[in-house]
């Protein structure tokens, strides 16, 4: 005789078997962790409840912080790596459990003063925070660039040694006419200059899928808004923060989304699920 409850067994049973999981992974430009607490961070957090969160521009020392607050969040396992400047950039990740490793920047000293990658690795994939420098001036522009290219040739050989990897976070550049809510005026502003544009485009054609496009080609979907001219509640925003995928992954995205709701920040966070 069969019952409901014996096809509830059966189908944890093939769950356990199939060895298939789901991992949530989210990153957020926090623009200032402790200011982003006091917004409610924490508490959205425990309601967004991913399995790991990178964030960028934390613009904060770990000294700074109450750890505690983030293991009773639940995320125990927190890391921080932040800029040699005081209140500028950083970056950080969040794990519900523990990863296998953790490696604090790139090996490139101009990168790693202002801390802006960081990595942990897991079992099935390896996944980093990056805060990608923006161009504000020429001077940064050309610090950019050269970030940008080094970044490359780094990533280039990172996957010989973990093809798994997602990367994540404000790469600072808008790929498409449809990444921006004004493609034409903006034309000749660093972060959708045709040089950025192009870099982003070798960086996803090297091995890497826009988790967020390979579910949705829809416009008008953005993930950063200028604190100026109401310009959120306009949505005329940048779409700049990306989830990056390793190619070998493909088979394993579930979902990529925009948490566009969420507003602890001028940026908001972004979602990839892997089934692993």
């Amino acid at each position: 005789m069969n019952c409901s409850c014996c096809y509830k067994d059966i189908g944890f049973i093939f769950t356990k078997i199939s060895n298939v999981y789901p991992m949530k992974i989210i990153s957020y430009n926090v623009n200032g962790i402790r200011a982003a607490i006091n917004k409610g961070f924490l508490e959205w957090l425990q309601q967004a409840d991913p399995d790991v969160i990178c964030l960028q521009e934390i613009k904060a020392n770990e000294d700074q912080l109450d750890l505690n607050k983030f293991a009773a969040a639940g995320y125990p396992y927190n890391y921080w790596y932040s800029a040699q400047k005081k209140g500028y950039s950083g970056v950080a990740i969040l794990s519900k459990n523990a990863p296998n490793h953790i490696e604090y920047g790139t090996g490139i000293e101009y990168m790693d003063q202002e801390g802006r990658n960081v990595r942990a690795d897991f079992n099935e994939v390896s996944i980093m925070s990056l805060y990608l420098p923006s161009g504000t001036n020429i001077n940064r522009l050309e610090h950019k660039l050269k970030f940008m290219a080094d970044f490359q040739t780094y990533i280039d050989s990172l996957k010989q040694q973990y093809p798994n990897l997602v990367i994540l976070g404000d790469y600072n550049i808008c790929h498409q006419a449809i990444d921006i809510h004004d493609p034409v005026r903006n034309k000749n502003v660093s972060g959708f200059l045709p040089v950025e544009r192009e870099w982003i485009s070798n960086f996803i054609d090297s091995g890497f899928i826009d988790s967020f496009r390979h579910f949705n080609k829809e416009p008008h979907h953005y993930s950063w808004w200028s604190y100026r001219a109401n310009a959120r509640a306009n949505n005329k925003g940048w779409r700049l923060d990306y989830g990056m995928v390793a190619q070998p992954l493909q088979d394993k995205l579930k979902r990529a989304v925009i948490l566009s709701e969420a507003k602890h920040s001028d940026h908001c966070p972004i979602v990839v699920e892997l089934d692993l």
